[in-house]
Order: C-alpha cells, then structure tokens, then sequence
C-alpha cells in the first residue's frame, strides 16, 4: 500500500539520512566511514521516530475515524466499541466527535425501533378493544333486523346489551382522547389547594351503588382535613380510576378503603383493596395502555383498559407517580404522593 506508514516512514526517513549525509560530506574532515555511519543512524533514528508517530498518531485514528463512517454508512452501530486516543493525538478530537455522533444515531435508531414495535402493539391493542363492543352492537342489531324487532321481549333486551357495548366504545373512545391530550400537552394542569378528604368523599358517592350490589364497603380513613396543591378535576380522575380498579377486582363482601396520610411536605394518598392482587411479574406493566394481567376476566368486569395509564399521565403531570403494592389473592394499594397546599406549609 502506497500511502501506509511503513512506506511513508521509509521515504522519509531516506530523504532525512541522504540530506544529513549530504550535509557532512561538506566537512573536508567527513570520511566514508563517517559518512555510513551518519546515514545508518539518522535513517534509523529518522524510520523509527516517523514510523511511530504516523503510525500511532496519524493513521491508526485515520483507520478508526474511516471504520466508524463505514460503519454509520451502512447504519451497523450496535458494536460500537468506546473510541480511546492518546491525549497527544491530533485526530483524537475528530474521532472523539464522530464517536459521540455515531452513538447518538445509535440511540435514535433504538428508540425509533422502541416506537415502531410500540406502534404496532398499540394498533394491535385497539384494533382488538374496538372490534369487541362494535361486533356485539352489530349481532344485536342484525338479529333485531332479521326478524327478532317483532318480539318486544327481545327486542328490548337486544337493544340494551347494544346500548351497553355502544356506551362501553364511547367510553373507550373518551378515555384515548384524555389520554392523547394529556401525551400532547393540550390539557394543562390547573394547580390550587385541594382538599383531597372532601374530594375523596365525593368520589366514593359515584361507586356507591355498584359496590353495594357485591357486599363492599367503601370508606375513608386518615387525616382530616388533608390539602394538597394539585389540579382537583385530574386528581378527581386519578381517584375515580383506582377506586373503579379496586372495586372491579375485590371480592364480593369486602372493603375498599381510600387512606389519607399527610406529612410535613406531602400528602400520600392510598387506594386498598381486599381482591385478586397482581402477579410480580406483571407489576412494571400495568400502567400501560392495554395491558390487562387477565384479559378475558379483566374485559369481562368492564373497562377500557385506560385507566391506570391515564393515572400515570395525570400524576407524571404533577411530577409525580403511582406506587404499587401487591399480592396474589390477598390485595392491591396504589398509592401516589401530592405536596401540601403552599398556605398550609407557610403556615
């Protein structure tokens, strides 16, 4: 190879001992012996020294800076070994940049792929939670058409399980579009002092009845009065979610209770329940979209699958998180913190 560094070394290293040799042969007092021994040692010297240094310096980078770009063409970025050069080398800056470039197109591509495979799970997900209540609706009111409007019986019958599935999509369709604009940022947090026994106590009003018809109580227990600084409607929407899960997936005659502690700084709120629990193995999953531990029991019990991944949203949105705890068959607490009301800590 023409341009390597054993052949430039060699070059160079014959021009410098010929020039020096050259030089001497000027002094009457140079002698042949003289003259050999001064071109052997300065191309020695000269050959090592330039060697080294476009060796180590110059195309070794040279070789790194090309095999990362080779790599980057043909996007092969998962081997990416971290780039070492000597403080002293010229090119280490170089390298350096289109290393830190590389691994940040890396990082984009794995993300890229993160989203696509999300993408495709998502419109998986959907496909499946939107084809359930409207293949229902349609049975119900093909049968209807074929001929079953004429029985009032079942005609009043057939038209409530499609109401149900129809209000059921609605629901479904309502709870993607909360959760999209709180993605976006189209829902904007409105913070003030609330105070959550009082929120709580009217949030447990709305589930009453339901849990009544199994044998479970609903009740409060904690500080009184307990304020936060949060947006009370989101807050609203946290609660009424994790309570709906807790009575959903308790057992018939049990209790659900909502525990208020506030400390100095913040306010935790816990949602108990006496039900199914989770599995540990599904605990990181459930505050995704879709995600049920059960579906079939899960779709059975209603829901839009939505609910806890609107959770996360609202309280990620309060910069903070929900906090789980679980075990099978014995129960779930969900718990989240929200800081004091700043009147109350100035006090």
């Amino acid at each position: 190879m023409l341009y390597s560094s054993r052949v430039l070394a060699l070059l160079l290293a014959l021009c410098i001992a010929l020039i020096t040799t050259l030089g001497l042969a000027l002094f009457r007092a140079a002698t042949t012996a003289m003259l050999s021994a001064s071109f052997v040692i300065s191309f020695s010297v000269s050959y090592l020294l330039v060697f080294f240094l476009l060796e180590f310096l110059v195309f070794r980078e040279i070789n790194r800076i090309h095999t990362l770009v080779t790599k980057l063409r043909k996007k092969e970025l998962s081997d990416l070994g971290k780039q070492r050069s000597t403080p002293l080398n010229p090119l280490r800056a170089i390298n350096e940049e289109i290393y830190s470039f590389a691994e940040l197109k890396q990082k984009e591509i794995d993300e890229l792929k993160k989203l696509e495979a999300f993408r495709r799970e998502f419109i998986a997900d959907i496909s499946h939670e939107l084809k359930t209540p409207i293949f229902a609706a349609q049975g119900f009111v093909h049968t209807l058409l074929d001929g079953a409007i004429d029985d009032k019986a079942v005609r009043n019958k057939f038209l409530k399980k499609a109401a149900r599935s129809l209000d059921g999509l609605d629901a479904l369709v309502e709870d993607l579009l909360t959760l999209s604009q709180i993605e976006t940022g189209q829902v904007k947090m409105r913070f003030e002092s609330v105070e959550l026994y009082k929120l709580t106590e009217e949030v447990l009003e709305q589930f009453e009845t339901k849990a009544s018809k199994r044998g479970i109580k609903l009740r409060i227990k904690g500080d009184r009065p307990a304020t936060a600084y949060a947006d009370p409607l989101r807050i609203s929407q946290v609660l009424s979610n994790l309570v709906s899960n807790a009575v959903n997936h308790s057992h018939d005659d049990s209790e659900v209770v909502v525990h208020i502690d506030q400390g100095k700084r913040y306010v935790t709120v816990s949602v108990i329940d006496k039900g199914e629990g989770i599995p540990p193995e599904h605990i990181n999953r459930i505050f995704e979209r879709f995600y049920r531990v059960d579906k079939s029991r899960s779709r059975a019990k209603g829901g839009t699958g939505l609910g806890l991944a609107i959770v996360k949203h609202i309280l990620e949105g309060h910069h903070t998180r929900p906090e789980v705890e679980s075990t099978p068959g014995k129960g779930s607490v969900f718990s989240f913190k929200l800081p004091r009301s700043k009147e109350v800590m100035e006090h």
